[in-house]
């Protein structure tokens, strides 16, 4: 699995904002996601960002995450529809299993945001934790990767003391299909997987 690692990634005036922007209180075994979502058309879909704001940022890094991917997998750039600039609050004490990411994410990344200390992503080459690889946290360390089905497992986790924050920006496609092209994959199965994967996640409590 490529990652790229980028410290200082966000100016310190937006790391500021962002940081400043009152979180519900969640508890120690919660995990809390607040979305915000720019479309190519300029539209929003907002939770916690203003559209002043979500617009500011895309158009400060945009690029940036654009050259990213192409050094990633460039043959998705054609496929890119609409970015995600999520808030992730995990509790001290939660967990999210290893995964990899939907089909719909042609670039995953992560901004570590507060506090000072907390645990940053682990990654793995296999979904039984073989091959692990952690990328330490750093305030404003960036981590970038591009998605293979199958291939790009990883976990995240609160440190036991303090809920750990993130700012997790994606680079996102309507078009599934092309996106299994582009990886030399089948789409029929990795589809139905897409589908069924939030389901069983729920409700076994178990990653495909």
């Amino acid at each position: 699995m490529k990652l790229k690692v980028i410290d200082n990634f966000l100016e310190e005036i937006d790391l500021n904002v962002i940081n400043s922007i009152n979180l519900k209180k969640i508890s120690e075994n919660e995990i809390k996601v607040y979305q915000n979502r720019i479309y190519k058309n300029g539209k929003t879909k907002l939770d916690c960002f203003n559209e002043n704001f979500i617009k500011e940022i895309h158009s400060k890094y945009h690029k940036k995450a654009l050259n990213i991917l192409k050094e990633l997998s460039p043959n998705k750039i054609p496929l890119y529809d609409y970015s995600e600039f999520h808030i992730i609050e995990t509790g001290s004490k939660s967990k999210f299993p290893i995964h990899d990411d939907t089909p719909d994410k042609l670039l995953s990344g992560v901004v570590y945001l507060k506090p000072t200390i907390n645990n940053g992503t682990t990654f793995y080459d296999t979904k039984n934790g073989k091959g692990k690889r952690t990328v330490d946290w750093k305030v404003n360390r960036a981590v970038f990767f591009s998605r293979i089905e199958r291939k790009t497992w990883h976990s995240y986790a609160g440190d036991e003391r303090n809920n750990r924050i993130v700012l997790v920006y994606n680079l996102m496609t309507k078009n599934i299909k092309e996106v299994y092209k582009a990886e030399n994959k089948n789409f029929l199965l990795g589809f139905i997987r897409f589908k069924l994967n939030p389901l069983l996640y729920r409700f076994f409590k178990i990653t495909l």
